[in-house]
């Protein structure tokens, strides 16, 4: 049981977001169904024509075929226009309209955004966490707030999410409704928070092609996603299979706003060969991978290329390529 004084707990719980139990459930609204959203219109029955339009919200109270007492619809621009700052202010206001409208919320569940369009796993998730923590310091959530879980039914994606938790947020620490960040969190943190998903935070990026198959999830997140990141850049990439929409338009624009491009050749993967072609075309800072399993194609076998056999051997070798890229840039 939570009582007042014990302040705001944040947790990452690893459940299906529509049989987890809470007072409310938060989803976006990107002016069409993806994912989550689609899951809980088809289970419901809601009309897609009552969803919000970008800065509007929708509450729906007593759903049928969900777990949560209540949904909390927000309606944000579309995805290819639904960056950092963007998930930053969605949090913000789901907890304004909890505060306005759903005033006895003691649980709120959500779900990670942005990491399954291509954006930076890390900045989006903290960037998310940063927009919650400024809504209950500035008194802009409901006032018996007692829990924040995050909703995440990948195993290893929630265990990464934990992680990021852990990082901004001291542990056993607890914010509390109306009190300042810097007493919760201590200065370091709280002016890292308050930067990040801002308007004056525009860090470059890196765009990562690479096989969207099991195997190289772990090579992304536990290797190429940390040398990136351990170099000042975010680390972006486009998920063939979650992306809906002009999916070689937001290529073409994630490559040429990238400040390099790392690219994962090992079972010669046609389109991250057209990827690597675009970015040579617009000559970009380009670092090929290949596992040592696997043989090059004829077009880049004179290329300088990082050969690895394992993740940390991936991870090393790529932080020190890249270390020495962005001093020469």
């Amino acid at each position: 049981m939570h009582h007042r004084h014990h302040g705001v707990e944040l947790r990452v719980e690893e459940s299906d977001a529509l049989e987890y139990a809470a007072d409310v459930l938060v989803l976006k609204y990107a002016q069409a169904l993806y994912g989550l959203d689609a899951r809980v219109i088809d289970r419901t029955g809601i009309d897609e024509g009552d969803l919000p339009s970008p800065e509007g919200f929708r509450v729906v109270r007593r759903p049928t075929g969900v777990t949560a007492e209540s949904l909390l619809f927000v309606g944000v621009p579309p995805l290819d226009t639904f960056g950092y700052r963007e998930i930053r202010a969605f949090s913000h206001r789901a907890m304004a309209a909890m505060r306005d409208e759903l005033a006895s919320t003691e649980h709120v569940a959500l779900t990670m955004h942005g990491a399954g369009y291509g954006l930076d796993e890390v900045e989006a998730f903290e960037s998310q966490l940063a927009g919650i923590f400024a809504s209950i310091a500035g008194s802009h959530a409901p006032s018996g707030l007692r829990t924040v879980t995050f909703v995440e039914v990948i195993p290893s994606r929630a265990e990464r999410m934990r992680a990021i938790l852990e990082d901004l947020l001291p542990a056993n620490a607890r914010l509390t409704v109306g009190a300042r960040m810097t007493d919760t969190l201590g200065a370091e943190l709280a002016a890292r928070v308050r930067n990040v998903g801002s308007a004056a935070s525009s860090p470059d990026h890196a765009f990562v092609a690479m096989p969207f198959k099991d195997p190289f999830e772990d090579r992304f997140h536990y290797a190429i996603s940390p040398a990136v990141r351990r170099n000042g850049l975010l680390c972006e990439r486009i998920d063939e299979k979650s992306f809906t929409g002009d999916i070689l338009a937001r290529m073409k624009r994630l490559i040429h706003d990238a400040r390099l491009v790392v690219a994962d050749l090992t079972d010669a993967n046609p389109n991250v060969y057209l990827e690597v072609g675009y970015a040579w075309a617009l000559d970009k800072p380009t670092v090929l991978l290949c596992h040592k399993d696997s043989q090059l194609r004829f077009d880049v076998q004179g290329q300088r290329c990082l050969f690895y056999a394992s993740i940390r051997e991936l991870e090393d070798a790529l932080q020190e390529e890249l270390a020495e890229l962005m001093i020469d840039a």
